[in-house]
């Protein structure tokens, strides 16, 4: 039973509590955590026996969206809530980052994490509460855990930083960073930003670092009022001893494989050799004696694994040598290709050594834009990113599933390092979509669905802010003075190395940020430094790509559809509907245009060709524009009657013209003049006062046109190509018959009642 204990401080001019001992007692730790209006319970449970049958850390992190939590139902037909939408994802992988490098090395007991919002109000998002919480409820639960930490949102306003924004200022920040820091180091950071320098970055991190201080202060009051014993528990562990006796086994055969530049033939080397060490190191030498790691295949193969990492970071750091012979500092060769699909509204094929992307572009009308259910203000979104990542890209076998944890992730991060440069939908009303097909993978497909992303949205005609470009850094690190930073890292240098420093940028600045760690925790002086050195690199990856394309298109692709925005009255909507929506519908049949109509007035026309737009433009226009008295206008005859003719002068709007004013002569009834279909032109003559229109042809020079199928044409004053029919003579009335005089009386009618 957890002992219930209540702490709580002022960050960010706002109280966080912490809370435990009140729900979820049977966890192993269990911490409800509260700021403003947002209340999160996070929990955390371990196993307790080990997993022996595996070689990693089985630990797992859900963010489990519950939308009552903002009070809404969700949307569509589950309303039980089904697949974890992606932003849950990307908040529970913020949550795992964070934690994931503190767990000591070779715990096989398997872990849970559990991030619960129960209440959120929108100024305080619960991703970053959730890795507070978790990192509460690690720190007073028997878990082994080397924590706690803190942490915090930055935003940057009008030259300000501003711990943990609303989100009226969030709206207007120029920067959107999450770090997660220890009491000495930094353990992970996840920015979003609008072209922020380098050392306006730095400023914020530092920041957000001592912030964090206060944070980690309150856990460890929360831990000092109810936190639990340490278990004791087995770590599954590689001896010296057997790593020893793999090198010697082994010689210079596993350094000579590493050293192969391609990936394909050094992973076949490699695992080659691991075969034949563990087999070998198993089979008796003598027939008479048991093999001396008999049974301990898993622990054998782990040896080699080990083996090997500590053999490529030697070769890094004493010799200088990576995996394929290139210098720390040194991008792999770089090939881009725009319009590389002909179909496709915009394509982007970006190559990075043995890591290659190709990126396509669809252009939509805005009413495409994905609907979010999430626990979030925003109710669509109109600039989208996918990322997949087949089997074929690393040359494996294995079903096509749904996008997974790692694929989520990668997408948004390439979106968020991209959504700033989108242009607003006032200057560019198109929905957008990208999709990054990763068709060659050895290290940072993220970043190279970043390049490839701005190759196809220039290829489309997007007139994006400023091209953006993405590199990933790697660390190989002893201590603070004896590491190696490594520019453009492959798949290898990732697996064996301490970190993956992504960053996505343009000429000016970051747009976006994304810190993985294996150690616990990076110095200010390595953020930095790592910041730099991307700089350098991301410049030198623009450059390779503006020699491709050196800005957007002109004009979208043709294959596009066009849209066109026009603002009219609110209360002009309902006309531009029609009842039931006969005019929206009408105009579309006529024009095969897409209409989206705002409740502010304005509107969005999606036209597969601009001529169809410009006519489904100028129909939305004459349905809403207003009739004066003594304009002119071309209207069609609609129907005929004794008194004159009506026209149809703007859509679902009709007037009278009466006898007297279709022509200047004299005419008895108006089929001697115009007919349904004809094309009139009329002024019109008075609007009475129950909004009927009269209006009037006379004075007015006009060639009259029938529609398709009507009449020959006829000049309005000439005689007409057949006289007049006269008009047929009057039926004489019959004399009256003279009435019978009365004789008698007739009876009533009797009337019976209905049965």
């Amino acid at each position: 039973m957890q002992r219930y204990a209540l702490v709580s401080a002022e960050i960010g001019g706002r109280e966080l509590s912490l809370e435990t001992g009140l729900l979820a007692n049977q966890a192993s730790g269990a911490v409800v955590v509260r700021y403003g209006d947002t209340v999160v319970l996070v929990t955390a449970t371990m196993s307790p026996k080990a997993r022996t049958d595996i070689d990693f850390f089985p630990l797992i992190v859900d963010f489990e969206e519950r939308k009552y939590a903002v009070g809404k139902i969700p949307g569509g037909f589950l309303k039980r809530g089904g697949r974890p939408s992606d932003e849950s994802i990307v908040q529970g992988r913020l949550v795992d980052r964070a934690i994931r490098p503190l767990f000591p090395k070779g715990m096989r007991n398997e872990v849970q994490v559990i991030v619960l919002p129960l209440s959120v109000d929108f100024d305080n998002p619960p991703a970053v509460l959730g890795i507070i919480g978790a990192s509460a409820a690690l720190s007073i639960s028997p878990i082994p855990w080397n924590g706690p930490l803190g942490a915090v949102r930055i935003g940057y306003v009008n030259g300000d930083f501003i711990v943990n924004p609303t989100s009226e200022l969030s709206e207007m920040s120029a920067l959107e960073l999450v770090v997660a820091s220890r009491p000495d180091h930094v353990m992970m950071i996840e920015a979003d930003a609008d072209q922020v320098p380098e050392e306006v970055m730095m400023q914020a991190i530092t920041l957000a670092h001592e912030v964090n201080q206060q944070v980690i202060a309150l856990i460890e009051e929360l831990k000092a009022q109810a936190g639990q014993p340490k278990a004791e528990i087995t770590y599954y562990l590689v001896s010296d001893e057997l790593k020893e006796a793999v090198k010697r086994f082994a010689g210079d055969s596993l350094k000579q494989a590493i050293q192969n530049p391609d990936k394909l033939a050094r992973e076949a080397g490699l695992t080659q050799l691991k075969e034949e060490i563990v087999t070998q190191m198993n089979t008796p030498t003598d027939p008479e004696l048991p093999p001396p790691y008999e049974g301990r295949e898993l622990e054998l193969s782990m040896a080699v694994d080990e083996v090997i990492k500590e053999t490529v970071r030697q070769l890094i750091l004493e010799e200088g040598k990576r995996p394929d012979g290139r210098a720390p500092n040194e991008i792999r060769e770089i090939r881009c290709a725009v319009g590389f699909l002909p179909r496709t509204h915009g394509s982007g094929l970006f190559q990075r050594g043995q890591t290659q992307v190709l990126t396509t572009c669809t252009l939509g009308s805005l009413h495409e834009a994905q609907i979010l259910d999430a626990l979030s203000e925003e109710e669509t979104k109109r600039y989208m990113h996918f990322y997949n990542f087949p089997p074929f890209s690393v040359g494996e076998v294995r079903p096509l599933r749904g996008a997974g944890r790692r694929e989520v992730g990668h997408g948004m991060l390439a979106e968020r390092a991209l959504v700033r440069m989108i242009p607003p939908e006032e200057e560019f009303p198109y929905a957008i979509l990208l999709y990054s097909e990763v068709l060659e993978s050895n290290g940072s497909t993220s970043m190279a669905s970043v390049c490839g992303s701005t190759l196809a949205l220039m290829d489309a005609g997007v007139p994006i802010k400023a091209p953006v470009a993405g590199i990933a850094t790697g660390l190989v690190y002893e201590s603070d003075e004896r590491y190696e930073l490594l520019t453009d890292i492959q798949g290898m240098e990732d697996a064996c190395g301490d970190m993956d420093f992504k960053v996505a940028g343009t000429q000016t600045g970051i747009t976006a940020i994304q810190l993985d760690l294996k150690i616990p925790g990076l110095p200010m002086h390595i953020i930095a430094e790592t910041l730099q050195r991307a700089r350098e690199a991301r410049l030198f990856i623009l450059q390779k790509m503006l020699e491709v394309i050196p800005e957007p298109r002109p004009e979208v692709s043709p294959r596009a559809p066009r849209i066109f925005v026009m603002e009219i009255s609110p209360d002009k909507i309902g006309e531009v509907i029609g009842p039931g929506g006969k005019m929206v519908k009408k105009i579309t049949a006529e024009t095969g245009a897409q209409i989206q109509i705002e409740q502010t007035g304005k509107v969005f026309i999606a036209a597969p060709d601009g001529e169809s737009g410009e006519r489904a433009r100028q129909m939305i226009e004459a349905l809403t524009k207003e009739i004066a008295v003594g304009e002119v206008y071309t209207g069609r005859v609609t129907r005929l009657m004794s008194r004159g003719a009506f026209v149809e002068i703007l859509p679902g709007k009709e007037g009278l013209v009466e006898l007297r004013e279709l022509t200047d002569r004299r005419i008895s009834r108006p089929d001697e003049v115009v007919k349904v279909g004809d094309v009139l032109r009329v002024r019109v003559k008075e609007i009475d006062g129950l909004g009927r229109i009269n209006l009037s042809a006379r004075g007015l020079e006009q060639t009259l046109e029938t529609l398709k199928g009507g009449a020959p044409a006829q000049t309005q004053g000439a005689r007409p190509p057949h006289p007049p029919r006269p008009a047929p003579p009057r039926p004489q009335r019959e004399p009256e018959r003279p009435k019978p005089e009365p004789t008698e009386e007739l009876p009533k009618p009797q009337f019976r009642p209905k049965r």
